[in-house]
């Protein structure tokens, strides 16, 4: 957690550096991923086609390490591809606790933990916007927790709806889903560090 969240740029310094291009590649996958969340939940809550909400969970996790290959491939990251990543992520995350939850695949518990985080890490950014800061980089814990949380949704989903699947898939989803859990909050620690200490260094220029 060493870099530090760049404060917000002069449009001229990011129109400059290609930052805010908009109709990219990884800038188009992303805004699928983000249309699939409506999906999802359409067909999974009201057609009740769970199968087909699995492939919709599936294609959304698999694509999430996509956007970011591509775009660093193809050199088109871009501002506006930082902030839909994590969007999108979250959006999925917290579409698919609430609809897991709705049809009892997963306890309350499980997702308020996860909620409880995203509380947290909600504060936090609050508090670094308040003193210029935007959102921090996205750390490899918290992305490692992303991946592994969007891999074991599917698994759960089909073990929960394909009975013939329950017994391979449904050890393999909750281990993917506990360590998400418990790595979603060693990135969430990580962050509240970084902003208390990027708050603390801008008092103590205050004061000085």
């Amino acid at each position: 957690m060493s870099r530090r969240p760049a404060r917000t740029e002069p449009p001229q310094a990011a129109d400059a550096g290609g930052e805010h291009r908009v109709l990219t590649v990884p800038n188009v996958i992303s805004f699928v991923r983000l249309a699939g969340v409506p999906l999802f939940l359409y067909l999974f809550l009201v057609a009740r086609a769970d199968v087909a909400a699995v492939v919709v969970l599936a294609v959304g996790g698999t694509s999430d390490w996509v956007d970011g290959w591509i775009a660093r491939r193809l050199r088109q990251v871009s501002r506006l591809g930082e902030l839909l990543d994590p969007l999108a992520d979250r959006l999925y995350i917290l579409a698919v606790l609430i609809a897991f939850t709705a049809r009892d695949v997963v306890p309350w518990q499980f997702t308020a933990a996860l909620l409880a985080r995203e509380a947290l890490l909600l504060v936090s950014l609050a508090v670094l916007r308040r003193h210029g800061y935007g959102p921090p980089p996205v750390h490899y814990v918290g992305k490692t927790a992303t991946f592994l949380l969007l891999a074991a949704f599917p698994l759960l989903l089909l073990a929960a709806t394909v009975s013939a699947t329950t017994a391979v898939a449904h050890p393999m989803g909750w281990a993917l889903a506990w360590w998400g859990l418990v790595l979603y909050w060693v990135a969430g620690a990580f962050y509240v560090i970084q902003a208390r200490q990027l708050v603390r260094a801008v008092r103590g220029r205050g004061e000085a």
